[in-house]
């Protein structure tokens, strides 16, 4: 079997593939952005979208959305012992995904690209869905596949919402499709996936662990995600930490049953359990945000926006994805030292992006662009290390 033939052979290759050079280009164009308006280059040219917004899309729906099907049409139909994806479905989405947003970063220069670029996005997505639902239909013990499922379909209405404020609609559909895209998509299906995986991964390796998984905790997080997202959008952020509260006590609760000290015993796991905890710890922040609201102070910022999508989203996919790359790839399961070294470089970045939102410096030393350059040599660090076993045989000689 050639390299080409392996590397179309199973979703999480040429989904993963794509994610890990999208969290090299997708920072990289970030970078000079800042680099551009902060004064450490020359000034870029105007881009067909404000730059927030179209760093926003990227990373939303452009970035995270590959590792997620790679993910889930590799673990789902595993999980409720289904049939596996069917290669039609993961391949159309992903090429479809890809094209669009190669696509798109033409589009930023060349406007007349953008709906196209968005749409074939779209596509890509809305294509990998149908097999995701089969599985998770007639598949056992459904509720976490379901809910990821539901997280995806979700995902896709908020970028068929970016896509009609590009195509020339009102602003408030971009705020709608990126604060659904933060509260109705990302946060459902990675705290779904945490729920399944994170106490079984604790319990294959740390001795008299008693895995602890309520699905009323599942559930309760769930409607606080779709409380906070309603009143946000109904701008009534001041009342939503009527459900951030809750929700992060429910969230450090978990932190705390799913014994993150002991986690440390094993890196690998370690790591799955850090990135949980700043779940907790930005919902706690984004309580406290709404509180100062609530009382005529406008504070924090997007400090709890990086917090959750830096310190949770961010570090669990380093995590997850590391974890099923050296599975799949027959290696063992072990963060080595550049592993462990690239997820607490990941930590410092989430920490100079809460930091630059009470710290402006000037120019080149912009906390914001550090942070974006510390990514961007995590970022490629990662894809030295593991894109190469994407377009290899597994070391072991099994398939897949």
């Amino acid at each position: 079997m050639n390299n080409r033939t392996v590397f179309f052979s199973a979703p999480h290759r040429v989904m993963f593939m794509a994610g890990v050079t999208q969290g090299v280009l997708a920072m990289l164009w970030w970078a000079l952005d800042l680099a551009g308006r902060t004064g450490a280059i020359p000034p870029l040219p105007t881009w067909t979208l404000p730059p927030p917004w179209a760093h926003g899309a990227l990373m939303m729906f452009g970035f995270f959305p590959f590792f997620m099907f790679g993910f889930l049409m590799t673990a789902g139909p595993r999980w409720v012992n289904a049939e596996p994806i069917t290669p039609f479905s993961y391949l159309s989405a992903f090429v479809l995904m890809s094209l669009g947003w190669i696509a798109f970063y033409a589009a930023l220069l060349w406007p007349p690209l953008m709906l196209p670029a968005l749409l074939l996005a779209l596509l890509g997505w809305c294509a990998g869905l149908p097999e995701l639902w089969r599985a998770a239909l007639e598949g056992s013990e459904r509720a976490h596949l379901k809910t990821t499922v539901a997280g995806l379909c979700a995902g896709a209405v908020c970028l068929a919402a970016f896509l009609g404020f590009a195509g020339g609609g009102p602003g408030w559909l971009a705020s709608v499709a990126l604060t659904g895209g933060v509260w109705l998509f990302l946060l459902p299906v990675f705290v779904a996936v945490c729920h399944r995986m994170i106490p079984f991964f604790s319990s294959s390796v740390l001795a008299n662990y008693t895995a602890v998984r309520p699905l009323w905790a599942l559930y309760a997080l769930l409607i606080c995600f779709v409380g906070h997202a309603a009143l946000t959008i109904a701008n009534l952020a001041q009342w939503s930490w009527l459900f951030d509260a809750p929700a992060a006590a429910v969230a450090i609760w978990l932190t705390l049953r799913w014994q993150i000290r002991r986690s440390f015993e094993v890196r690998l796991l370690a790591v799955l359990h850090v990135a949980f905890a700043w779940l907790g710890l930005s919902l706690a922040l984004y309580a406290a945000q709404s509180l100062l609201l609530l009382l005529g102070i406008n504070a924090l910022g997007l400090a709890p926006l990086h917090a959750l999508t830096i310190g949770f989203f961010a570090s669990m996919l380093i995590g997850m994805v590391s974890r099923v790359t050296l599975g799949h790839s027959g290696r063992a399961l072990v963060a080595d030292k550049l592993l462990w070294a690239m997820f607490w470089g990941l930590q410092a970045v989430a920490l100079l992006r809460i930091a630059a939102e009470f710290l402006q410096l000037p120019g080149p030393i912009s906390l914001a662009l550090l942070a974006a350059l510390v990514w961007l040599a995590v970022f490629i660090s990662w894809w030295i290390k593991f894109a190469p076993s994407y377009v290899q045989p597994r070391s072991d000689g099994k398939a897949g």
